[in-house]
C-alpha cells in the first residue's frame, strides 16, 4: 500500500496518485472510490476529483452499482479498454493478416490479405497503410485513439535497430524499416520475427500458459522456433536464435545467398510439397499436406507412408537437437505440425525417448493463425504500460 507524497512537485504527486487510482481500478476490475481511497490511503475528495477527471479523459468508467454495506450503494468504476487500440500485423508467406485490439488484446475487426509477388518493400507498406485504414474503419477507432503497432517478419529481425536482416515475404534487405513504418503509418511500431510473435501469443494466451522454459516450433513456409527461458526470451546475440530452419537436418547442399537453411529446405511444407509430387495428385490450395499424407497412407498408400514416416522422423530431430540443448519444459508444435495424428505423436514421443535423457510435455498449439496476432498486440501492450495512458489523455 503506497502513502502518497505530501510535498514537491504538485503535478508530479498528482501524477503518481492517478498512476495508484489506475491501477487500482485494472487490478480490481471494478472497484468504488470509497475502497480506491482505502486502498490508496488517498483522501476520498482527492479520489473524487481524481477519477472525474480521468472519466472526463476516457481512462474510467462508471458501470452500475455495487453491494451496499449498510448505506447508499456505492458506484463502481472500470478502466474503459475501448479508450485507445493496438494494431497487429503478422506476414506469413506470402500473405499478410492484420487485426486491431482493445486494450484488453481482444479483436476489435480483422482483415486478411495475399501479398503481389514477387515482394514489394514499398508496396508491402502500401498494403500495411491500406489495412489499417481499413481496420480502424471496421472497429470505429480513430487514427488518434492507435497506440502502435506490433509487425512478424519472417527472417532476422533486430528489434533495437528496427531492421531485418532479410525477409523473403516483403523484399527487406538491412534497411531502417521500423523507421520507414512509424513514418508512413503514423504510429509507433515494434517489429520482430513472426515465429517470436507466434511463440509470445501462445505464452500469454494459449497452452504455454504457467510455463517457464518453452519452446515453440514452427512449420509453415518456413520452420523456426521461438526460445523462452526463465519465463524471458533468449535471441541470442545478434537476435538470431530460433533459427532452426538452418539445423544439418536432410540432405545436405550448397546455400546461396539469402537461400533457405538445409532442414527448411526440406522439411517445411514447400520442401514436403515437393517431395510429395509423385504421391498427391490432387492436393488443393490451403489444404494441409499432412493431412492428406495421412488420409492416403490409412487408405493403402505404402509410398504416403514411407513419405510421412520420413517427415516426423526429421522434425523429432530438430526436437532432439533442441531438447538436448535447451531442455524446455514445454515443446509447443505448431503450423503444419498441428496436423500430426495421435499415433504419428506416439512415434515421435518414442523417439524421442530413444535418443535424449529428458523429453518434455509435446502439446499442439491451440491458437491457429492468431497466435501471431495476439502476439504483435501484446508486444505493444508490454512496450506501452497502462500508466502512460496518462500522459496521452
Amino acid at each position: 500500500m503506497r502513502v502518497p507524497r505530501k510535498t514537491g512537485n504538485s503535478k508530479l504527486v498528482k501524477k503518481l496518485n492517478k498512476e495508484e487510482v489506475l491501477q487500482q481500478v485494472i487490478q480490481h476490475g471494478q472497484i468504488s472510490r470509497a475502497d480506491i481511497s482505502k486502498q490508496t490511503q488517498l483522501s476520498r475528495p482527492c479520489v473524487s476529483a481524481l477519477v472525474d477527471e480521468m472519466i472526463q479523459e476516457g481512462l474510467l468508467q462508471e458501470v452500475g452499482m455495487g453491494d451496499s454495506r449498510g448505506g447508499r450503494k456505492p458506484i463502481l468504476l472500470e478502466y474503459n479498454y475501448q479508450a485507445y487500440a493496438i494494431a497487429g500485423a503478422i506476414f506469413e508467406g506470402s500473405t499478410l493478416d492484420m487485426t486491431i485490439a482493445n486494450l484488453k488484446g481482444e479483436f476489435m475487426a480483422r482483415c486478411r490479405k495475399r501479398l503481389a509477388q514477387p515482394a514489394n518493400g514499398e508496396r508491402v507498406i502500401e498494403d500495411l497503410v491500406a489495412g489499417l485504414t481499413r481496420l480502424l474503419a471496421d472497429s470505429g477507432m480513430s487514427h488518434e485513439q492507435l497506440l502502435g503497432m506490433g509487425v512478424g517478419l519472417q527472417g532476422v529481425t533486430q528489434r533495437g535497430q528496427g531492421t531485418v536482416s532479410f525477409s523473403p515475404s516483403t523484399g527487406w534487405m538491412d534497411s531502417p524499416i521500423q523507421e520507414a513504418l512509424e513514418a508512413r503509418l503514423g504510429v509507433p511500431v515494434i517489429i520482430d520475427n513472426d515465429v517470436n510473435l507466434m511463440t509470445l501469443g501462445e505464452y500469454v494466451r494459449g497452452v504455454g500458459v504457467g510455463h517457464t522454459h518453452v519452446v515453440y516450433m514452427y512449420v509453415g513456409t518456413g520452420i523456426g522456433a521461438g526460445v523462452i527461458l526463465d519465463g524471458q526470451f533468449y535471441r541470442g546475440s545478434r537476435e538470431a536464435a530460433g533459427e532452426i530452419g538452418f539445423m544439418m537436418i536432410g540432405p545436405e547442399q550448397n546455400r546461396r545467398n539469402g537461400a533457405s537453411g538445409v532442414f527448411e529446405t526440406h522439411y517445411s511444407v514447400p520442401g514436403i510439397m515437393q517431395q510429395a509430387e509423385g504421391v498427391l495428385s490432387d492436393l488443393q490450395e490451403g489444404s494441409s499436406v499432412i493431412e492428406e499424407l495421412i488420409l492416403h497412407a490409412r487408405a493403402g498408400s505404402v509410398k504416403a507412408q514411407t513419405l510421412l514416416d520420413d517427415v516426423y522422423r526429421h522434425w523429432a530431430y530438430g526436437m532432439a537437437n533442441i531438447v538436448s540443448i535447451l531442455n524446455p519444459e514445454l515443446l509447443i508444435l505448431s503450423g503444419e505440425m498441428v496436423h500430426i495424428d495421435d499415433e504419428g505423436v506416439k512415434k515421435i514421443q518414442e523417439w524421442l525417448t530413444e535418443w535424449v535423457p529428458k523429453v518434455p510435455c509435446l502439446k499442439k498449439a491451440t491458437l491457429g493463425e492468431q497466435a501471431g496476432l495476439i502476439g504483435a498486440v501484446h508486444s505493444v501492450l508490454e512496450a506501452f504500460p497502462s500508466t502512460r495512458l496518462l500522459d496521452k489523455a
